[in-house]
């Protein structure tokens, strides 16, 4: 196994990593963000309000493109073997 082989596995993995969990950090974030700048302006701090809106958005990412991120591990994992297929030959 040489080194571009693993080079390769690993910019694929991170970049199978990175496609499947942006949708759901960014929709996160940006919850996150929109419930801080309501908390600021009316000076209502309490923890829950922070986290059920979170988990709900997050649900709902996972309800719609739940399938796509399926979808695009199962193609890593198609990958991943069919390199260990071509190496043990």
């Amino acid at each position: 196994m040489s080194e571009n082989i693993v080079i390769g596995v690993v910019k694929d993995a991170i970049t199978t990593g990175l496609m499947v969990a942006a949708p759901i950090l960014a929709v996160s974030l940006l919850v996150g963000l929109i419930i801080s700048i309501f908390q600021a302006t009316t000076q209502i701090q309490e923890q829950t309000l922070t986290f059920v809106p979170k988990l709900i958005a997050i649900a709902v990412v996972g309800i719609f493109l739940g399938n796509w991120m399926l979808h695009n591990l199962i193609g890593f994992t198609n990958r991943i073997f069919q390199l260990i297929s071509t190496i043990t030959q």
